[in-house]
């Protein structure tokens, strides 16, 4: 454990598993003292049973981010007298389904719960930290805003809505010395990408075009979480970090599959260079 983050406080909407749960236990191993939310009560007991088991004690605290009554009282929860210094967004979600076939209520549902949490945090928990003279917002995004997943439309379309807002609420909110950032995990093992990760040929086909071939972790992403809320990343704002082994650089053509080409990894094992 470290104490960069003493005496700083943190809000985890979405703090119950998967990033959020790994991202809250980062932060409070260094010292935040740490509010988690989501709008299941029981989870989120359990979830402080879990924090609680490794020696950190986390408070938590039922929040819709889709309600912005909800949000507010949970800024209100987890701030100290009003101060508030970090928080992180989690939520969101996508449906799998051929453009074509969306139904146009159901595709701006989909864009609506990935972007309404994000600029309720950023509105509530942003006015939080202005009043407090400065924080970290940081919301969780997807390697989906910038290439194409196909038959994942609406969620594609909601995260690259998410990165633009993490950029403009950037812009507008430096000045009172609030910092607004994102992080754009890849194919990460949670509850929510069980189905496919359990997928051998799935798994296989994606970490096909990967150039670190296994999927990601809940503390890979919480690792880049951290670091955008402590002091390291103070004169860093408006930033996507892309946290997914290298899948987003979506290699040419493998040539080794057409003509010889000498194996690098082979030469530097054998001396090279000398």
């Amino acid at each position: 454990m470290g104490d960069a983050l003493t005496g700083r406080t943190a809000l985890v909407l979405g703090g119950s598993s998967g990033i959020g749960l790994a991202s809250a236990r980062s932060l409070a191993s260094d010292g935040a003292r740490v509010t988690i939310a989501g709008r299941t009560e029981d989870r989120l007991r359990e979830a402080a049973r879990a924090l609680a088991g490794d020696g950190l004690d986390v408070a938590w605290t039922v929040c819709d981010g889709m309600d912005g009554g909800s949000v507010r009282a949970a800024v209100d929860a987890a701030g100290d007298g009003g101060k508030l210094d970090i928080a992180l967004a989690v939520p969101g979600g996508g449906t799998v389904r051929p453009v074509l076939l969306f139904g146009d209520d159901d595709f701006s549902a989909d864009v609506d719960r990935n972007v309404r949490p994000v600029f309720l945090a950023v509105k509530y928990a942003g006015a939080a930290m202005v009043r407090n003279g400065g924080g970290s917002l940081i919301a969780v995004s997807s390697t989906s805003a910038v290439f194409s997943s196909r038959y994942l439309s609406s969620y594609c379309a909601a995260k690259a809505a998410v990165d633009q807002l993490v950029r403009v609420a950037a812009d507008e909110l430096g000045e009172y010395g609030v910092r607004v950032n994102g992080v754009r995990p890849g194919l990460t093992a949670t509850a929510a990408t069980g189905r496919l990760v359990g997928n051998p040929a799935a798994t296989a086909e994606f970490l096909a075009q990967q150039a670190i071939a296994r999927t990601g972790r809940p503390e890979d992403i919480a690792g880049a979480v951290r670091y955008l809320a402590g002091p390291e990343s103070s004169w860093v704002t408006g930033q996507l970090i892309t946290v997914d082994g290298g899948h987003t650089l979506r290699a040419f053509i493998d040539y080794r599959d057409i003509i010889e080409v000498p194996d690098q990894g082979e030469a530097a094992r054998a001396g090279w260079p000398g």
